[in-house]
């Protein structure tokens, strides 16, 4: 609780406050946040309480530039980290996975699990490119990083190549009980800050990929007889041309 204290001390009454290069608030971002959360979290209560097979969570700030205590990068809380551990000590799950298809790689998530055996983070992203993370070789102390950087100026094929060849096999051998994505869609070819070329159909067919395997562990985990397979995403809608996440 002292990080969140710190966040909600820091905001200001009036006008903008830093706190890093990219990161600032104003007098509503601290509440902001926590709706954002708030939205993951239930999320997550209306998957395994049954009202909803999957679920979609539009919110901003994104979260996946939070570290443990520490913001970044226009984020100030991971929510895809906080809606995984939730459903662990909530629901009881045993395993969750967070994919993570935005155009820069999600440190908070990686430095969040890095040491954490229960839950796997998968990530394509635009590399070299901010926050500079992400490379293949960081694969947690219990291999479950799992990244897959793409070269500037890639598109769909390398994109669904990353996906079949690396993330993919790993999410179906892990067969987390609880699928997050960390849906970014600043890869798309018509994003001015980065330089992948992604198009709409690619955010589809991954998106059904993922879901083809939330369906497969849900229907192999004997202890479930519903679906507790859950895909969040966090919609990046609106966002400004300036916001370089």
């Amino acid at each position: 609780m002292d990080y969140v204290t710190e966040v909600r001390d820091a905001t200001p009454s009036e006008g903008m406050v830093r706190l890093d290069a990219d990161t600032s608030m104003s007098p509503g971002s601290f509440e902001a946040a926590l709706r954002a959360v708030g939205g993951a979290v239930l999320a997550v209560d209306e998957v395994f309480s049954k009202k909803a097979t999957n679920a979609f969570v539009a919110t901003r700030p994104p979260g996946h530039h939070a570290e443990t205590a520490r913001p970044m990068g226009f984020c100030l809380f991971d929510n895809a980290a906080i809606a995984a551990r939730y459903a662990q000590k909530r629901h009881g799950i045993t395993s969750a996975a967070i994919v993570d298809f935005d155009v820069h790689h999600g440190n908070g998530s990686q430095e969040i699990f890095w040491a954490d055996r229960s839950v796997m983070y998968c990530s394509t992203h635009q590399m070299p490119l901010f926050p500079g993370t992400g490379a293949v070789g960081e694969t947690g102390d219990f291999n479950t990083i799992v990244n897959a950087p793409l070269r500037p100026g890639d598109g769909s094929d390398a994109f669904r190549a990353a996906f079949e060849n690396r993330v993919l096999p790993r999410l179906h051998e892990f067969a987390p009980d609880l699928i997050i994505i960390s849906a970014g869609f600043d890869a798309h070819m018509r994003d001015p800050l980065a330089n992948l070329n992604l198009a709409e159909a690619d955010f589809g067919w991954v998106t059904q990929k993922i879901m083809e395997i939330a369906d497969h562990c849900a229907g192999v985990a004997s202890f479930r007889s519903w679906k507790a397979a859950m895909i969040w995403k966090r919609l990046r809608i609106q966002r400004p041309l300036t916001s370089p996440r």
